[in-house]
């Protein structure tokens, strides 16, 4: 299970170093679009606007998934339920956040990695029949 953790953990800060760079080019992209000339007066200045406000939305919800995923890492416990949020806010972005969230769910809601997370030791397994 702890393999499956240092994956999910991975597999967010990918995630969010990912939604940084499309933050980045998202502003890139509307202030590139402001200096096309011929272009109303107000226009360019809406269009920063939105820029500004759109990547830096990108960038806030960027952050939390790289933080958590390298809590996940070290197995701390409040990044387990951080990423826990994440992954149920995540599952509307398909396919690859639904694959993520559902993935995440899946292996952080093991009664395994709960005691992974807690510190405990692994429960004992049932002897064979």
């Amino acid at each position: 299970m702890q393999d499956h953790v240092k994956v999910i953990g991975i597999l967010w800060v990918v995630f969010g170093a990912f939604c940084l760079c499309l933050a980045f080019f998202a502003l890139l992209f509307f202030f590139g679009v402001a200096q096309i000339p011929n272009v109303e007066e107000i226009s360019p200045g809406i269009l920063r606007l939105i820029g500004i406000i759109g990547s830096s939305f990108m960038g806030l919800i960027a952050l939390p998934q790289i933080i958590g995923g390298l809590g996940l890492i070290r197995h701390k416990e409040w990044a387990r339920i951080l990423i826990l949020v994440l992954a149920f806010l995540s599952l509307v972005h398909v396919p690859f956040g639904t694959a993520l969230g559902i993935y995440t769910m899946i292996i952080l809601f093991n009664p395994e990695t709960v005691r992974l997370f807690q510190g405990l030791p692994p429960a004992p397994s049932a002897p064979p029949k």
